[in-house]
């Protein structure tokens, strides 16, 4: 894993023709609790701050990103059709157009990137629970209209499995889908509460699609608040991103593989 203060560059076979990064709670403009590279809009921070750092962000990358209004859906945006400063309603970008950027930004759900093994085709998909049970993963592969045996996957950091606690809701939503899901949720001494393994589920989720090659995951927001940001942890926090696109030559973040 190859990183600077403010970036790191996910550790995946990817093809030479994929870019890809996160960014870290390092090396920005904005004030505490935000502090410092705080890449959204809608948390509260100062918009000139954000306006600062995204700014920062774009030096590395080939065109504005395809910011994304998350609702914790399953939509699916073309990242082709972002870039004009509106960021569009959806959870998941997908990209066919070199130099066109996918971005999720978190701060404990899982962000997930995709790439064919050719190099043709990337997406990024935003999955806390609510859009792992709805099937954004799901949906972010369909919209690759690729094999899925042709596809692997990358999972950021996220809330681990020693923090993530939930109630019995959220584990008999996976459930209903996945009796097998049982090996993602530890029972705490509290009834009816577990600690729920956001990784695990993903796997389970994308093995079940049919995506056998998934790096990455293991990365906890919550114990890592001095890297990333995490909002059960925090609260009031700040947002960081996961970025994926492919390389038409110019490869604004070459150094950075």
């Amino acid at each position: 894993m190859t990183e600077t203060n403010a970036f790191f560059a996910p550790a995946w076979p990817a093809p030479r023709a994929v870019r890809a990064l996160v960014t870290t709670r390092r090396g920005g403009n904005s004030k505490a609790p935000y502090d410092s590279f705080n890449l959204g809009l809608h948390v509260g921070d100062d918009p000139a701050a954000v306006a600062a750092n995204r700014a920062l962000l774009r030096r590395h990358l080939p065109a504005d990103p395809c910011w994304l209004e998350q609702v914790h859906g399953v939509e699916v945006a073309r990242a082709e059709d972002g870039g004009q400063g509106t960021a569009i309603r959806a959870d998941a970008a997908v990209a066919r157009t070199a130099g066109a950027v996918c971005v999720v930004m978190t701060a404990d759900c899982l962000p997930v990137l995709f790439c064919d093994d050719g190099g043709t085709v990337v997406a990024a998909a935003h999955a806390g629970w609510r859009g792992l049970v709805a099937g954004v993963l799901e949906a972010a592969l369909a919209a690759m209209a690729t094999p899925p045996e042709r596809i692997m996957a990358w999972l950021g950091p996220a809330i681990g499995s020693t923090a993530f606690e939930v109630g019995a809701e959220v584990r008999d939503a996976f459930l209903a889908g996945d009796p097998g899901a049982h090996a993602a949720f530890a029972e705490r001494d509290t009834p009816g509460k577990w600690l729920a393994n956001l990784f695990t589920l993903a796997r389970r989720r994308l093995a079940r699609a049919g995506v056998s090659r998934v790096y990455g995951g293991g990365t906890c927001t919550f114990t890592g608040i001095e890297r990333f940001y995490s909002y059960r942890h925090e609260g009031t926090t700040g947002r960081f991103a996961s970025l994926v696109w492919l390389d038409g030559g110019k490869g604004a973040a070459s150094n950075l593989r």
